[in-house]
Order: C-alpha cells, then sequence, then structure tokens
C-alpha cells in the first residue's frame, strides 16, 4: 500500500496540475473547475490514506492485516468511484455521473472504519 499510495498520490498531483493549467479555459465559466478540484483533494486525501494503512501493515503491534486490506480496497474503490466520477463529469458534463459519487463516498466511510477497527 505504501507504493501503491504513492502513485496515487502523484497522480493526484499530475491530474491537479493538468487540471490547474491545461484545462482551465475549459472550465471557465463553469463549476467544473471547482468539481476537478474535489476530486483531485479526495483523490489525494485518500493517498495519503493509502500510506498509512500501509504503515500499519508494516507495524508489527498490529496484527489485523484483513481489516487493513480491506481498508485499502475500499479505498481503492473509493478513488475510483468517487474522484473517477467527478472527473468525467467535469470533462463531459454528463451529469447521471453524479449519482456514482455518493457510493465512492460510502466507500471512503467504510474505509475508515475498517482502519478504526484494526487499530482498536
Amino acid at each position: 500500500m505504501l507504493v501503491t499510495g504513492s502513485i496515487i498520490a502523484m497522480l493526484a498531483v499530475v491530474v491537479g496540475a493538468f487540471g490547474a493549467h491545461a484545462l482551465k479555459a475549459r472550465f471557465e465559466g463553469t463549476n467544473y473547475g471547482e468539481t476537478w478540484e474535489t476530486a483531485v483533494k479526495y483523490q489525494m486525501y485518500h493517498a495519503l490514506g493509502l500510506i498509512v494503512i500501509g504503515i500499519l501493515q508494516l507495524d508489527s503491534l498490529f496484527g489485523a492485516q484483513t481489516i487493513f486490506s480491506t481498508a485499502s480496497l475500499f479505498m481503492l474503490i473509493g478513488i475510483l468511484l468517487f474522484s473517477g466520477s467527478l472527473y468525467v463529469l467535469a470533462l463531459t458534463g454528463i451529469k447521471k455521473l453524479g449519482a456514482i459519487t455518493p457510493l465512492g463516498g460510502l466507500c471512503f466511510i467504510a474505509a475508515w472504519i475498517c482502519v478504526a477497527i484494526g487499530v482498536a
């Protein structure tokens, strides 16, 4: 998870810069720039969460490998559903994609619950 989280964090920086520079004109006069920024923020937050999980998995004090693996899976799916749907929404304007975003949010919530259980 340390490597995966690091790569996803790096991609958040790349996608954020791409949105701020290459897509700036495309987003002008719309809320899609804010949508893109929200997607980037949540991608970065949860990339850092994956790194935290990776550190917890290395710590011999916590023997809850299965719950941390489950948390990682929920975070990865959450990033794909939440941030992914917002990226596509910002690029295409297809508002129906907004129905997918809350599913990603639920995955994030489930992931953090798993982390809490694992460290308890």
